[in-house]
């Protein structure tokens, strides 16, 4: 094989480039790590040598390899066993299942050992769904586990419910008060009921056994074979850093930093990971965030392709479903949430938030924020306008992450700007149900207004939030074009749906810009690097409902087949 020969040839199918203009080709030649041509069967297969892998098609599918613009990696796979106990639904669908669930861990472990898990969801658990009064309790799991500390995160991971032990261990009491930012939830009496709340997390999450690094390693490298049998080949890991110490399983966020290095240095990372750095915690300030930041200086790999770290994420408020998002209307039931930053007062609280945002902007980082409600984005979003103000960077490609609630006037600033947001559509299909009861139908039919954002002229990203929903795709395109409830199957703000091209722009086009890699990745195009989704059917016919029972069936990194159905 001389060297402009091809090294693999996809002939005979579906190609859909996601191009400027949407074009399909039947072919694409990869020589290398490279495309280096798409077009007719004709024009490409004439270029195959003898050395030539050829792969017929049959009218299959090819899309460049797919984009999870947020999923959080290393703790994706620490969720999974042997690392943790899955509580979520369905693999639990009540509090009783989640009880013989710790019963049968406790069995297993040692005198004294932290029992951890992930996944819960009220919304899902039976005595809760009955009995709208009812949830979770530490006595749940005094029954099961008395002598062993218990820690089970919900599915958001913005609450935690631990067991009596897992209280005493960590001195929390009648006596304790949550930090800024976090709720202790209380029984009548004032003891706490083991459910802990947003910043609150921490005085659980702290005292967790940290995982080694070699063990975050192992997770990893499960993770990412995991996704090249999802057809993806990138994601955005975000919060590596000290303000990640207490997050999900406990131990240092720096570690997975140095798990990601080491992988990529030994030639054992076959994704490319964008990474965010959480250089301060849930309810921090500005002063941790420095502090953070220069503890972890700018870390930098032999390989930006594969391994980049390219922002800072910033936590700014909570999450709608625990009421702990900023909003500007009640709840049902009352309360308008709040920002998780530092401060007694929302003035505080909203100045504190504009340091943060001004310290990493000006330190020249991307920034992704964790922002939800429509106050707390609002709140973002200007304090994006006035860091750019003091110290203008024209192409910063700043984010709001999840973004649940934005509204117009943030969405055309962003558009201004240049500036993103990551959006959640397999969240919406799993929680539509459960929010018209916490902020009633109106705006759950609203949220996460995907045609809103892309009429206004934002690049709209779709991710999965891994741990929070698996990071599948095609739930999220379908989700995207059909707003359907996971539930009860009833569309939720159908007027916010979009078509095929649009979603699958939000899991390929657009994170590639999120990730300044729109040169390079992204769309199947000659010259981009060789990252390839093949499907088991034509997409461009497809019923929406049709999509999640798509199958990948191959998938290429870098010019490598890594996954073969």
């Amino acid at each position: 094989m001389n060297d402009s020969t091809p090294t693999l040839v996809l002939t005979g199918g579906q190609v859909l480039t996601l191009d400027d203009v949407f074009t399909v080709a039947e072919a694409v030649a990869v020589r290398g790590r490279d495309i280096v041509a798409v077009g007719s069967d004709a024009e490409v297969r004439a270029l195959a040598g003898p050395g030539t892998r050829v792969v017929d098609l049959g009218g299959r599918t090819v899309l460049p390899g797919i984009n999870d613009s947020h999923l959080h990696g290393a703790a994706y796979g620490m969720t999974k066993p042997p690392f943790a106990l899955d509580v979520g639904h369905p693999a639990v669908r009540s509090i009783a299942d989640v009880a013989r669930a710790v019963e049968r861990a406790v069995a297993a472990a040692g005198p004294g050992e932290w029992i951890v898990g992930l996944g819960w969801d009220p919304g899902y658990l039976a005595e809760c769904v009955s009995d709208p009064r009812r949830f979770p309790h530490r006595g749940d799991l005094d029954a099961v586990a008395p002598d062993h500390p218990v820690c089970l995160t919900d599915f958001s991971s913005h609450m935690v419910w631990a067991n009596s032990a897992a209280l005493r261990v960590c001195g929390i009491d009648a006596d304790s008060t949550a930090p800024p930012g976090g709720v202790v939830d209380r029984d009548a009496d004032g003891r706490p009921s083991g459910i802990l709340r947003e910043a609150a997390q921490s005085l659980v999450l702290a005292a967790l056994p940290s995982p080694t690094v070699d063990r975050r390693r192992a997770a990893i490298r499960a993770v990412v074979a995991e996704l090249h049998s999802r057809g993806i080949t990138s994601y955005t890991e975000p919060g590596l850093g000290p303000g990640g110490a207490t997050t999900f399983f406990g131990g240092l966020s720096t570690d997975n930093l140095t798990a990601y290095a080491g992988l990529a240095a030994d030639g054992e990372l076959d994704a490319r990971v964008s990474v965010l750095l959480l250089p301060a915690p849930m309810g921090g300030s500005a002063d941790d965030l420095r502090k953070g930041l220069a503890e972890l200086g700018t870390p930098v790999a032999a390989d930006p392709r594969l391994l980049n770290v390219l922002g800072v994420k910033i936590f700014a408020d909570g999450v709608p479903p625990n009421r702990t998002a900023w909003m500007s209307e009640p709840y049902a039931g009352g309360g308008h949430g709040a920002l998780c930053v530092h401060g007694d007062t929302p003035a505080l609280r909203t100045e504190e938030l504009r340091e943060m945002i001004r310290v990493a902007h000006g330190a020249g980082f991307q920034l992704g924020v964790h922002v939800t409600g429509d106050l707390a984005i609002d709140a973002v979003v200007d304090a994006f306008v006035a860091a750019n103000a003091d110290a203008p960077r024209p192409d910063a490609r700043h984010y709001v992450i999840h973004g649940d609630f934005v509204g117009p006037r943030s969405l055309a600033r962003l558009a201004e700007h240049g500036w993103g947001v990551n959006m959640n559509p397999a969240i919406k299909w799993t929680v539509s149900d459960l929010m018209d009861e916490v902020v009633g139908r109106e705006r759950s039919a609203y949220q996460w207004p995907v045609r809103s954002a892309l009429d206004a002229g934002v690049a709209v990203c779709a991710s999965s939030d891994a741990p929070i929903t698996r990071p599948d795709w095609r739930q999220g395109v379908a989700a995207m074009m059909l707003r359907e409830s996971k539930a009860s199957g009833r569309a939720s703000g159908p007027e916010q749906c979009v078509g095929l091209v649009d979603a699958l722009r939000a899991y390929t086009v657009h994170p590639a810009r999120q990730d300044f890699a729109e040169e390079w990745k992204g769309t199947v195009e000659a010259g981009k690097v060789a990252d390839l989704c093949v499907l088991d059917r034509p997409l461009l016919s497809l019923d929406p409902h049709e999509i999640t029972e798509v199958e990948v069936d191959m998938t290429v990194f870098d010019g490598r087949v890594v996954y073969e159905r």
